[in-house]
């Protein structure tokens, strides 16, 4: 199952095209590409590094809640959207410590620098922690995934819950084709830290089994790619259980899948090691809704990865 994304990870660094970016770090690109992972073979949580499990319930969860502000997040530990909301108030009038100018590529290259951008971020996390009126006006993503999945506006001011109608539309049409979930909002595409990866997801039923197919727009594949894989994952075997269905497939579908050009030795590193049984996804019985879960009701066994590789986030 894993090889799936590994044999990824080998087309782009054989084929792929090397092109600058948002970030100004560069990756190696290519455009489409697609691939599917059996969920009633295991969980697809790569073995061949560790991938941070407890992070990606954390921010499934947070999606689930509706949630767009990063407080959750730190309450739990979870630091990966720590660095849009860091930026934004750096980049604000309130922010009086040292220059950050140009800190998204300048902590990536210079060590004194990232020690002191470190320094920065922790005490900035600690307030958003500590001090809610200023977690309420810097915590905030904007109208990043819980707000589109929970929440999406319309233009009569009114909001669409996409997640609560979907598993509703799973139970009572399972064979529709409009089982679909978007968190591309052109209109409010602006305003987000940053604009969805992962656009658009639909369901499938067939054979008393729930597969999901997610369409993402751009795909970081050494680092956000294998969160992604497990987070839909998860997210379907969640809405399984609760509308009485097996696990099916997850289906990925890429459209940029790009390594970046820092993290290539890491990926060469990885691709080195040969990949281990999947773990086995083991969800609380006693929980039945999606929007009941709390982060000690998931679990995984079985679990025994290769070390972790590190690498640094493209801000």
């Amino acid at each position: 199952m894993e090889e799936a994304y590994l044999n990824l990870a080998r087309k782009i660094l054989a084929e792929g095209h090397q092109k600058m970016d948002r970030t100004k770090t560069g990756t190696y690109s290519i455009f489409g590409y697609q691939m599917r992972f059996d969920l009633s073979q295991g969980f697809p949580l790569l073995t061949t590094k560790k991938v941070p499990f407890g992070l990606i319930k954390s921010e499934l969860l947070w999606f689930l809640r509706g949630d767009t502000n990063i407080r959750f997040l730190l309450q739990h530990h979870n630091h990966i959207w720590d660095e849009w909301a860091f930026k934004h108030f750096v980049e604000s009038t309130d922010y009086h410590g040292p220059d950050m100018t140009d800190f998204g590529h300048r902590h990536l290259t210079d060590p004194d620098f990232n020690q002191q951008y470190q320094a920065e971020k922790k005490q900035f996390c600690q307030r958003i922690l500590e001090e809610p009126a200023f977690a309420k006006k810097y915590g905030e993503l904007g109208d990043v995934y819980g707000k589109q999945w929970r929440a999406w506006q319309t233009r009569n001011g009114q909001t669409i819950d996409q997640i609560k109608n979907v598993i509703e539309a799973i139970k009572q049409t399972p064979y529709s084709r409009r089982l679909i979930v978007s968190a591309w909002n052109p209109e409010d595409v602006p305003t987000a830290a940053l604009p969805p990866c992962h656009t658009l997801f639909q369901f499938y039923v067939a054979d008393g089994k729930l597969s999901c197919q997610l369409y993402q727009r751009s795909g970081d594949v050494f680092l956000g790619v294998p969160f992604n894989i497990a987070s839909y994952a998860l997210l379907t075997n969640l809405i399984a259980k609760e509308v009485g269905l097996q696990p099916g497939e997850f289906v990925h579908t890429l459209g940029d899948a790009h390594i970046y050009q820092n993290h290539v030795t890491q990926i060469k590193e990885q691709l080195t090691r040969s990949p281990r049984s999947a773990p086995t996804l083991e969800l609380n019985p006693d929980k039945h809704s999606i929007f009941d879960y709390d982060v000690a009701d998931i679990q995984i066994s079985g679990y025994q990865p290769y070390p972790a590789i590190k690498a640094p986030v493209a801000v």
